[in-house]
């Protein structure tokens, strides 16, 4: 019996952690398109991260290193998310901010197997952005951690 129950708990934990995985729940956003369309104007990289809230590797998006002045833009609908004065260098190989611009993001829990963490998405087309920390630097206290293939840098 005991062993039936590990086998049924591991199941089941596997299964929640895929669960980030799948896609959002139908919800309404600004910006609707349908799955081919997403499809269609996105990378396979992108779309798993934006679409299905994959990460992208840490370490392998140039904008972790860009620091020049400009404004992030969420790659599904070019809605402003991110200024570069609240860029950091967090050292996690995403690129970090300790906020977001006005009205840009919305967040919601995200649960895993490894706790419930908070994760952000494009308030317009509800594209996934990456998740929110408790780790960053003041005044907020915050990092959002993004992942790079979900945004568009576009220079002041």
């Amino acid at each position: 019996m005991k062993r039936r129950f590990l086998i049924g708990t591991g199941i089941s934990a596997a299964a929640l952690g895929l669960a980030g995985m799948m896609p959002r729940a139908a919800r309404a956003f600004e910006v609707e398109r349908s799955d081919a369309e997403w499809r269609a104007m996105l990378s396979p990289l992108e779309y798993k991260v934006m679409r299905r809230q994959g990460t992208e590797r840490a370490f392998t998006s140039p904008l972790d290193k860009t620091y020049a002045k400009g404004t992030y833009h969420c790659r599904g609908c070019d809605l402003p998310l991110y200024s570069s004065k609240h860029k950091f260098d967090s050292g996690t190989g995403w690129p970090s901010f300790w906020k977001a611009l006005p009205k840009a993001i919305g967040t919601m829990p995200d649960r895993t197997i490894w706790g419930v963490h908070t994760e952000c998405h494009c308030r317009r087309c509800g594209s996934h952005l990456g998740h929110i920390f408790d780790d960053g630097p003041k005044p907020t206290g915050k990092r959002h951690c993004i992942n790079g293939v979900s945004l568009v840098f576009k220079p002041a």
